[in-house]
C-alpha cells in the first residue's frame, strides 16, 4: 500500500496561503468525489482546519497512484489557483513519514498549541466524512483508527493534556485576559456557532463573561449554543448593530470571504466615539479584512498572532514531549509491521494452499497405485510428503517474514507471486 500526504500547516505556510487552500465542510465531499473519479483505485481523507489542510491518499497500485505533482494540480485546480504558485508551499510525506505525521497530528503534537483537544475531534470528523462517501478503504480505516488510539494513549500516559490548551483558550485567557481585568462587565460578541465558537464560549464563561451575544447565519444553532453556554442568540443581520456596542469581538465563522471590511466598519467606529474595540479573528479564511487593524481604536488579532503565546505553551510541555514521541515511534513501527504482515499473509496462505493441493494430489495418486498399504504405511508416506513440502517452502517463507518490516519485502513478495503464479 502506498500512502502520501500533501498539505500545508501553520508551521510552513502563512494564514493568507492557508486561506486560499482551505476547504469548507460542504466542499470536502465534492473534492473527495472528484479525486476518486480521477483516481478510481485511491482511498482519501481530507483534513481542513484553521491551521492545516492535508490530503491523505493511499493506493494499492504504485503505477496508478497520483504523483506529488498530480495532487498539487488537483488541489490548485479545485480552488482555481495556479499549481506553480502553490507547489513550493505544500509539503509532502510518504510511507513511514506519512504514518508518523498522521499519528503526530492526531496526538496534537504538531498543533499550534501542543495538547489542544480540538484537533483529535477534527481528525475524527475528517475520517468520518470520508467514510460517509466511501472514500476511506481498508487501509485508511486501519491508519486513522490507529491514529485515534495513539492520541488516546498519549493523553493517558503523558502529562501533555493535563492543562487543556487550545486556540480559543489562548485567545480568551492570554490575549483578551491581558486587555481586560474582568469580563463580567464587558459586552462580548461571538460571531459564528461552530466548534471554535463553542469552545470559545466555554472559556468566556469560565472567565466570568455574562453579557454575551451570539450571531450566526443559522439562528437555531446560535440559540442552541446560547442555551447551553449562556448568552443571547441574535439573527445574522444584527451583526453590525452588535459591533457598535461590543467591547470584545470573537469571530469564528465558516465564511469564505471577509464578512467585515474597513469600509463597512468605519461608520460603526465613528458611532462608538473612539471607544476601543478588541477583535480576535479566529476564522480561516479570516472574517475581518487585514486593514481593519489599521483603524484608530481597533485592535485586531488573527490566528497567526497567537503563535508567540502558543510557542510559549509548547515550551512549557517540552518535558513530556520525548515520552510522547517515543510512543509515536513505537506505534509507527508496529503499524508498519502489521501492515507488512497483512500484505504478506494472503500470499503465504495461497502458496501453502497451492503446495498442499499439489502434494495431496500426488499422495492420492501414489496410494491408488500401491496395493496393500495399511494405515501405518499411509500415515508415514503422508508425513514424508508433508516434510518435503515444508522443507521446500521454509526458506522462501522465512525470507519473506524476515523482510516483512523492510522496504525490500514488496519486491520479494512480487517475485514470489510471479514465480509460483499466485494470482
Amino acid at each position: 500500500m502506498n500512502i502520501q500526504i500533501i498539505g500545508c500547516s501553520h508551521r510552513s505556510a502563512s494564514v493568507e496561503f492557508r486561506e486560499q487552500l482551505a476547504f469548507s465542510a460542504n466542499q470536502v465531499p465534492e473534492a473527495l468525489s472528484q479525486l476518486r473519479a480521477r483516481y478510481p483505485g485511491s482511498e482519501a481523507v481530507l483534513l481542513s482546519t484553521c491551521n492545516r489542510m492535508e490530503l491523505y491518499i493511499a493506493t494499492d497500485d504504485a503505477d496508478n497512484s497520483p504523483s506529488h505533482h498530480d495532487v498539487v494540480e488537483f488541489l490548485a485546480g479545485f480552488h482555481g489557483l495556479n499549481p506553480i504558485d502553490v507547489f513550493e508551499e505544500l509539503f509532502e510525506r510518504s510511507g513511514e513519514q506519512a504514518i508518523r505525521h498522521l499519528f503526530t497530528v492526531a496526538a496534537s503534537l504538531d498543533s499550534m498549541v501542543v495538547g489542544e483537544a480540538q484537533i483529535l475531534n477534527q481528525v475524527k470528523q475528517a475520517y468520518e466524512l470520508a467514510n460517509e462517501g466511501n472514500h476511506a478503504g481498508t487501509f485508511m480505516h486501519t491508519a486513522f483508527q490507529r491514529a485515534i488510539k495513539v492520541a488516546r494513549r498519549i493523553t493517558s500516559e503523558t502529562a501533555i493534556h493535563t492543562k487543556r490548551v487550545s486556540i480559543p483558550s489562548v485567545a480568551v485567557a492570554d490575549f483578551a485576559g491581558q486587555i481586560f481585568e474582568r469580563f463580567d462587565d464587558k459586552a462580548v460578541l461571538v460571531a459564528g456557532a461552530g466548534e471554535m465558537a463553542e469552545e470559545t464560549l466555554v472559556y468566556l464563561k469560565a472567565e466570568g463573561a455574562k453579557n454575551v451575544r451570539i450571531v450566526n447565519r443559522s439562528l437555531d444553532r446560535a440559540q442552541s449554543l446560547a442555551a447551553e453556554h449562556g448568552g443571547m442568540a441574535l439573527p445574522w443581520d444584527e451583526l453590525f448593530t452588535e459591533l457598535e456596542r461590543a467591547d470584545l469581538v470573537i469571530s469564528a465563522t465558516g465564511a469564505t470571504q471577509p464578512i467585515v471590511t474597513r469600509e463597512s466598519l468605519e461608520p460603526i467606529r465613528r458611532k462608538r466615539s473612539d471607544r476601543p474595540m478588541f477583535i480576535l479573528d479566529l476564522a480561516v479564511p479570516r472574517d475581518f479584512s487585514s486593514d481593519v487593524g489599521e483603524m484608530l481604536g481597533v485592535y485586531l488579532y488573527c490566528v497567526d498572532d497567537l503563535k508567540e503565546v502558543c510557542e510559549k505553551n509548547r515550551r512549557g510541555r517540552e518535558a513530556e514531549l520525548p515520552k510522547a514521541h517515543r510512543i509515536i515511534e513505537k506505534e509507527t513501527q508496529e503499524f508498519l509491521a502489521d501492515i507488512s504482515h497483512r500484505s504478506t499473509g494472503p500470499t503465504i496462505r495461497r502458496l501453502k494452499s497451492l503446495a498442499d493441493e499439489l502434494k495431496q494430489g500426488e499422495v492420492d495418486r501414489l496410494f491408488n497405485k500401491l496395493d496393500g498399504l495399511n494405515d501405518r504405511d499411509r500415515a508415514e508416506i503422508q508425513r514424508a510428503f508433508d516434510r518435503v513440502v515444508n522443507k521446500i517452502l521454509h526458506p522462501p517463507l522465512e525470507s519473506l517474514r524476515a523482510e516483512a518490516d523492510l522496504e525490500s519485502h514488496h519486491g520479494l513478495l512480487d517475485a514470489l507471486k510471479r514465480l509460483f503464479k499466485l494470482h
